[in-house]
């Protein structure tokens, strides 16, 4: 970045947050430990060189901000500490999939995009009775309390811009078919009528809803959701794993643009494999 440039957005981000703490140009040198007339020749127009190094710690320190961002070496302007504790955080997770606490994310991110590759089925993909199923062992939520939140789901999907794609396993979709692993104890009626049901799901809600099969023989992913550019989350069992900073949110966004490249089926497929599976 030329020089010049540098010390203009160092200039405007200082005024800016001197505003916003309604810190004046003395209060800032005081704090600073410099003359009122040092502040000012930093906010000059005219100026056209940077402080040096203590001086633009002093003013972040002042104003509750980081250096980097006076700086205009990073867009975020929280400090070190403040940065780790909102970029990244342990959340915890209800023992069931149909989680209240990714409800309010969905929320948080309404018109954005939605990436997001399940542990089992997606709930906003389940039948009733794979949700009984799922839930009968469950003391803190009952079957019609989980149906309830996973119908809450479902109604994001039927507002305008909605775009939502989903990674899943075409193992996990093959051991329901035959009723393995998991899936055993779930009779074949119900199983048949789940399989049924995400096929037409896949063909009536495209392209708003777009689903993608990958081989777990080829690739792997955890369960991540990945809500637009705010947030992605990891879910680890017990706890989410909560990531705020945009590097790791492109981070994880990447990992799942490459799955939905390495998938066998792609989202215009999807509903004929799945139903193929009957």
């Amino acid at each position: 970045m030329d020089k010049r440039e540098r010390a203009r957005i160092f200039r405007t981000r200082l005024d800016d947050r001197m505003r916003a703490n309604a810190v004046s140009r003395s209060a800032l040198a005081r704090a600073c430990g410099v003359d009122r007339s040092t502040i000012a020749q930093l906010l000059s127009e005219d100026e056209t060189r940077l402080p040096n190094a203590h001086l633009a710690a002093e003013c972040a320190l002042a104003l509750g901000v980081s250096a980097d961002w006076l700086l205009a070496l990073t867009e975020r302007s929280e400090t070190a500490a403040d940065l780790l504790a909102t970029s990244f955080r342990l959340a915890d997770a209800e023992r069931t999939p149909a989680d209240a606490q990714i409800d309010d994310w969905h929320r948080e991110a309404v018109g954005y995009k939605i990436r997001h590759v399940p542990a089992t089925l997606p709930d906003i993909l389940k039948t009733d009775a794979v949700i009984d199923f799922e839930y009968a062992a469950f003391l803190e939520k009952t079957p019609e309390q989980a149906g309830y939140a996973v119908r809450d789901k479902a109604e994001w999907l039927r507002r305008p811009g909605s775009d939502y794609e989903i990674c899943m396993s075409q193992e996990l979709v093959e051991s329901l078919a035959r009723g393995e692993g998991y899936w055993r104890g779930l009779t074949k009626a119900a199983r048949r009528d789940q399989i049924r049901y995400m096929a037409k799901s896949c063909r009536d809600k495209y392209p708003s809803l777009r689903v993608y099969l990958y081989d777990t023989k080829i690739v792997f992913s955890a369960p991540v959701t990945i809500f637009g550019p705010l947030l992605a989350v990891v879910y680890i069992g017990r706890y989410y794993m909560v990531f705020r900073e945009t590097r790791q949110i492109r981070a994880l966004t990447d990992h799942f643009d490459q799955l939905v490249r390495d998938s066998e089926t792609d989202a215009r497929s999807a509903a004929d494999v799945i139903e193929a599976m009957l």
